[in-house]
């Protein structure tokens, strides 16, 4: 079964746009930047949740049943994908580390989170597209 990543990968794309375009208005108080620092917040907000979901869809055929997947956490998911050797643990590390971030934003909006989450966008973006070449494959071994 081949799991369509297409929104997953636009999302990881409309992320590296932003934060182009993000360096490209440097300066930090300006309109320009705070557009582009909302948008990699955002950007980062969706690819979190589009890989976790269709990660777990990845990980269905490991399972007696969908609900028993359905019933995993987020770090689960990223716990059985290792444990299934779909990711390794340094990986599942950082998306833990992604994960949490993306907790403290849904309280603690501002400069300083959205700061923080710009610090985490480059290892970011390289983990998501090595996700989603995961979630495409299609062997179980």
């Amino acid at each position: 079964m081949t799991i369509d990543t297409t929104f997953l990968r636009r999302c990881i794309g409309v992320l590296e746009f932003a934060t182009r375009e993000m360096g490209e208005h440097a300066e930090v108080d300006s309109v320009g930047y705070d557009l582009c620092r909302a948008a990699c917040v955002k950007e980062f907000e969706l690819v979190l949740e589009q890989g976790g979901k269709l990660l777990r869809k990845r990980l269905a055929p490991f399972f007696a049943s969908n609900r028993q997947v359905d019933r995993l956490t987020f770090k689960d998911v990223f716990r059985h994908a290792a444990k299934h050797g779909l990711v390794d643990v340094e990986a599942v590390e950082r998306w833990f580390r992604y994960r949490d971030n993306r907790n403290d934003t849904a309280h603690n909006y501002g400069v300083r989170f959205a700061e923080t989450t710009l610090a985490l966008l480059p290892t970011f973006v390289v983990d998501a597209r090595a996700l989603a070449d995961v979630i495409e494959s299609a062997t179980d071994d």
